[in-house]
């Protein structure tokens, strides 16, 4: 019923989805959704130590190419996904950046393949794939997987070092973290939809006023410059990794079912099924493109945004223009030298700070996940199949055959993934569960 009111509550927009937006509120609309998108765009480079213009670029030119893709009738924003964070610090720390970026560039082939496969064969086997019982505790595994790193920012000067305890990154840390909360919890309208932002910012002015801004780099960061990309054969060689390939690919898979969740939000909010029409074959591929366009300049992989549909719910605007000027403007960011000097300007605790939430929502949006399709752990099967993906992602079990002569390793996320899919496939539901499907 409730979902009912909300179709009813957003049935008659303010601006439809082919709707140009008035000269002089276009960019101002825009605007919103940059700043919605903003600082968890802007989070995952800085976490992954990729090129932040390389991840603006990526983010608008990858929204424009989904646009196009789409044949422009889904209001949907593309950002940086929280999803391969892990993979991505360890591929750089373990691997070449030829080797890390080709294997970004086939996660966006395996959603082009899925996109593919869906307009041949449907959903459902995608759907058996990837149960709440498979999604839920993998996307839990995402982010606390990611707790370590966003604590180690949040105390220490160097990375997990005793020694560098700094007290004022704890005290930054924390204010940032409160002011985010309480945005989130207490503002209301526009304001509540940018909490991350909101408290990037004071974070930083805090932070300036006891000194751990350095103010340098970006007195010397020219106004306009190029982006600072990786382009294939002039700033790296790519070159292929099969165990990194098969460390990313299995994210895929759970990206994409995040990926039809917001499709079906999108669906509800706006009053049209973008499944049927252009196609969720289409969105998918849309997202794929994206995602290898992004891996060939040195940018994180793309997804479709939450906050960006909550900017949609909330102003009823679902013009396609207002979401492209939002692209276009991100675009422009990347050539600004002295702003992107100013988001590598931000001092680590702030970031931690902000990371402390985001990364514990997604973890904690695992959880919902599996509450809300009433995912039933009186039955073993699926009390085994949530322990198993929980321990390997968390404690990173590594499967390695180095020693057999075979360069392949595949760990921690994306093995627990491959273990939840394959217990879900042979272990056998219970008599109740199949009653329950049958009927």
């Amino acid at each position: 019923m409730e979902n009912e009111q909300l179709f009813e509550r957003t049935a008659k927009p303010v601006l439809d989805v082919r709707d140009k937006p008035k000269p002089s509120q276009w960019a101002f609309l825009s605007t919103q959704h940059l700043f919605a998108m903003f600082g968890s765009t802007v989070l995952v480079p800085f976490l992954t130590h990729m090129p932040i213009s390389a991840a603006l670029l990526a983010s608008g030119i990858g929204t424009l190419l989904y646009i196009l893709i789409t044949r422009a009738k889904i209001p949907a924003y593309l950002g940086s996904s929280f999803a391969f964070i892990t993979p991505i610090i360890s591929g750089i720390a373990n691997h070449s950046l030829g080797d890390m970026l080709v294997a970004l560039f086939m996660s966006g082939v395996m959603y082009v393949i899925i996109g593919l496969i869906i307009k041949l064969s449907g959903i459902n086997w995608l759907m058996h794939l990837l149960p709440p019982v498979v999604v839920g505790p993998v996307i839990m595994v995402i982010g606390l997987s990611l707790a370590p790193t966003a604590v180690n920012m949040a105390m220490f000067e160097n990375s997990g070092d005793m020694k560098g305890y700094n007290l004022s990154y704890l005290l930054v840390a924390m204010i940032t973290l409160l002011v985010t909360i309480c945005v989130q919890g207490f503002f209301k309208g526009f304001l509540s939809l940018i909490p991350v932002l909101v408290g990037i910012i004071v974070g930083y002015i805090v932070s300036v006023c006891i000194g751990l801004v350095n103010f340098a780099p970006i007195a010397q960061a020219k106004w306009l410059q190029l982006p600072d990309i990786y382009l294939p054969f002039k700033d790296y060689v790519p070159s292929f990794h099969l165990g990194l390939v098969l460390v990313m690919v299995p994210i895929v898979f759970v990206t994409v079912s995040e990926h039809i969740g917001h499709q079906m939000v999108i669906n509800k909010i706006v009053g049209r099924n973008f499944f049927k029409d252009p196609g969720l074959d289409k969105s998918i591929i849309g997202d794929g493109v994206s995602t290898m366009f992004a891996s060939i300049i040195g940018g994180p992989p793309s997804t479709t945004y939450g906050e960006n549909i909550g900017v949609l719910a909330i102003t009823k605007i679902y013009s396609i223009y207002v979401i492209g000027g939002a692209a276009c403007i991100a675009i422009l960011l990347g050539f600004i030298g002295k702003f992107t000097a100013l988001i590598s300007s931000i001092p680590t605790p702030v970031m931690g700070g902000v990371s402390i939430l985001l990364f514990g929502i997604i973890a904690a949006s695992g959880l919902r996940m599996l509450v809300e399709s009433n995912v039933d752990f009186a039955q073993n099967r699926n009390l085994v199949i949530v322990s198993v993906i929980l321990v390997i992602g968390i404690g990173n079990l590594v499967f390695n055959l180095k020693g057999l002569g075979i360069n392949l390793q595949i760990e921690g996320m994306a093995l627990a993934a491959l273990a939840g899919i394959i217990l879900n496939l042979i272990l056998p539901q219970s008599k109740s569960t199949a009653d329950n499907k049958d009927a």
